[in-house]
């Protein structure tokens, strides 16, 4: 494939959690992605997203992971950087630049406050350290549509939370199809996700 894309899962606990790699630098890049991934793991996505983001090909080996597959209640951002760091070590990954967009920003600063020898740099993009109130209310507004299989209005919220006023102006005639397209066969990862984000927004904000 282009750029060395490859497909690839590891093994971790009693599940397996998906990745796609490429590039051919020893420089190691990883990727978190945010929320979405409840929805949309990276599962057969190499090639796409090599060419989505090829800018990073020439520069670093990047790998982009999905949460493990099979998601306990109760599973925390937290726990979702300890399965970060036992598949790095799975794939010998020794230390990386680390990227986190959204919740992935949550999952990349557990893993370089409790892995730090795995994080060379991180970067953080579209994501927070401390809870507040906007952030508490929208989350709690994706999972209650996420439970009534609401997908239109949860990817209509979305995009309107997500993008600014100039794009959005370009894209909002596709809202009707939003309700036809990618929908999941079940919200159960996306509820884990949303929840494990919400918990520890709630439980920072006790602690303050």
């Amino acid at each position: 494939m282009l750029w060395n894309a490859k497909n690839g899962c590891v093994h971790i606990g009693d599940t397996d959690m998906y990745y796609v790699s490429f590039g051919k630098r020893t420089n190691n890049l990883i990727m978190l992605p945010g929320l979405g991934d409840g929805l949309t793991t990276v599962k057969g996505m190499a090639l796409p997203m090599s060419m989505t983001y090829r800018m990073y090909a020439n520069d670093y080996k990047v790998f982009i992971f999905s949460r493990k597959n099979d998601l306990e209640e109760g599973y925390s951002t937290r726990d979702m950087a300890r399965d970060q760091a036992e598949a790095m070590k799975m794939l010998d990954i020794k230390s990386a630049n680390v990227l986190g967009f959204s919740q992935g920003g949550m999952i990349a600063q557990y893993l370089a406050i409790d892995y730090p020898d795995l994080v060379e740099k991180l970067v953080l993009a579209v994501t927070l350290s401390k809870q507040n109130e906007l952030i508490q209310n929208v989350v709690g507004n994706w999972i209650s549509m996420a439970e009534d299989n609401d997908y239109k209005n949860l990817m209509i919220d979305t995009a309107e939370r997500s993008y600014s006023e100039r794009y959005l102006k370009k894209y909002r005639l596709l809202y009707p199809l939003l309700g036809r397209m990618g929908k999941p066969k079940a919200f159960s990862r996306f509820i884990i996700q949303a929840k494990s984000l919400y918990i520890t927004m709630l439980i920072q904000n006790w602690i303050r």
